[in-house]
């Protein structure tokens, strides 16, 4: 029997194994997907949000059981209490969003002897491919709203956290969510590709890497679905002379290196004006050093290991071909534990760097940042789009029509000014370029979940 087994980034140990799912049982989820989905596409939003609360809450009293288990399986310090306060904030607020969302749509211009107006239907069954960076959040944010809208969920988590598969499992057991509604399964890939082609499923969601999305596009090619991608970022951030240098040196600092820089909104390249640019390089080192490499399970650890030991050589590669050309290390810091084959890997910022770098240019994914010098808004708004990816850029200066205007001109999906790393789910959650397609979170979020339906009703004459 085919298993996928969790190999810790603690200590490399296996933390734990699941067989993989039987053909014939996936073909049975599907089928008790469709057959739950036309019964649940008739009970009340009201009622649907009940459940989703329901299923909140014994997710939240499961945390104390969650947070060790997510430092085993992929390497998150304890000392954050998982990611429970951001899963009740975008569960809460899409559920009180719903009825909103889907209400109908009155035709803009009303017409006399006529009744116009636009329905929100569910799509049917919605497949959902979760990843092991923010294994509940990143679920969260298609699970909540696609139920409901109406819609069944198939889940299908990452290989490197498939326990929060069945914790999400358990919480809905535990609602009395309709069987059927929501199913867990432990897959392949060759049977995700082969699901995906089957035309049994009626939208993906994806979140991972660019190959993975092109995956998932042939795989789904014929089949018409609708799909939601979320792949790649090289999210920059500009430091204008006016801004307020400690708060940005503190806060760009937190996003470049919580969860070990392994944040699909991460600060991985910082752009800042030349008359703040050796203050602001002076405090982020200084910043940086407070990043320090432990255990995860201990309480005192600020950053634990990468997921994966490739990951990590991967930014040593990196690192190492900027310093061939010339940049220079600020931290370097000397760790046994940091050599090939290692998940653990300290944090390092960069300067002297520049675009003919991969370190600039291509995913990080890891505790690592290059800082550049920049003349004014033209070159810094020049070097921001010069990337294949386009998920967030954040903006730091006291001036927030300047911020605006910057932002306009910047080819990312989320503008921020003064912070950075978060998700607002009254907004949209979406990128542009190599990132992807589509959009969760918000209006756009119900949208990209629903499909629209015309009503045109002609009062008899």
């Amino acid at each position: 029997m085919e298993t996928i087994k969790i190999t810790s980034p603690v200590d490399g140990s296996v933390f734990a194994e699941r067989p993989v799912a039987a053909d014939a049982a996936i073909g049975a989820a599907v089928d008790r997907a469709r057959a739950a989905q036309a019964e649940w596409a008739r009970v009340p939003i009201a009622e649907r949000g009940t459940y989703l609360l329901a299923f909140l809450e014994a997710l939240l009293a499961a945390n104390d059981e969650i947070v060790p288990e997510l430092a085993w399986q992929m390497g998150r310090p304890v000392r954050y209490g998982g990611e429970k306060g951001g899963v009740e904030e975008r569960t809460r607020y899409m559920v009180d969003l719903a009825e909103n969302a889907l209400a109908d749509r009155p035709a803009p211009d009303e017409r006399a002897g006529f009744r116009r107006y636009l329905r929100r239907d569910p799509l049917g069954v919605v497949f959902v491919i979760a990843p092991w960076n923010y294994p509940y959040l990143t679920a969260v944010n298609t699970i909540v709203p696609a139920l409901m809208a109406g819609n069944a969920v198939i889940l299908k988590h990452a290989a490197q956290t498939l326990l929060v598969g069945e914790r999400f499992q358990s919480a809905f057991d535990k609602a009395g969510l309709p069987k059927g509604l929501f199913q867990n399964l432990v897959m392949s890939h060759s049977q995700t590709e082969k699901l995906l082609g089957s035309g049994t499923v009626d939208h993906c969601n994806f979140t991972g890497s660019v190959g993975g999305g092109r995956a998932i596009e042939k795989a789904a090619a014929g089949t018409f679905m609708t799909l939601g991608l979320e792949l790649g970022g090289k999210d920059p951030a500009y430091v204008l002379p006016d801004v307020k240098l400690d708060h940005a040196i503190a806060n760009l600092a937190e996003g470049a290196f919580f969860n070990t820089g392994q944040c699909c909104c991460g600060i991985e390249r910082i752009y800042v004006h030349e008359e703040v640019y050796d203050d602001f390089v002076e405090g982020f080192i200084a910043e940086s050093r407070n990043w320090t490499l432990g255990n995860p399970t201990d309480s005192g650890t600020v950053m634990g290991p990468m997921a994966q030991a490739r990951f990590a050589d991967f930014i040593r590669e990196q690192k190492a071909e900027a310093l061939r050309k010339g940049a220079t290390a600020h931290l370097n810091v000397k760790d046994d534990r940091d050599a090939a084959g290692s998940p653990y890997l300290p944090a390092e910022v960069l300067t002297g760097v520049n675009h003919q770098m991969s370190v600039m240019r291509e995913e990080s994914f890891g505790p690592i940042v290059g800082i550049m010098k920049v003349r004014d808004d033209e070159e810094a708004i020049q070097l921001m789009n010069d990337s294949p990816y386009g998920l967030t850029a954040s903006i730091w200066t006291r001036d927030t029509d300047r911020a605006a205007t910057i932002g306009d001109r910047v080819e990312t999906g989320l503008v921020f000014m003064n912070r950075c790393d978060y998700v607002d789910p009254g907004l949209v959650w979406t990128g542009v370029k190599d990132t992807g397609k589509g959009g969760a979170m918000g209006l756009v979020g119900y949208d990209n979940l629903t499909r629209p339906k015309g009503f045109h009703l002609r009062e008899a004459i």
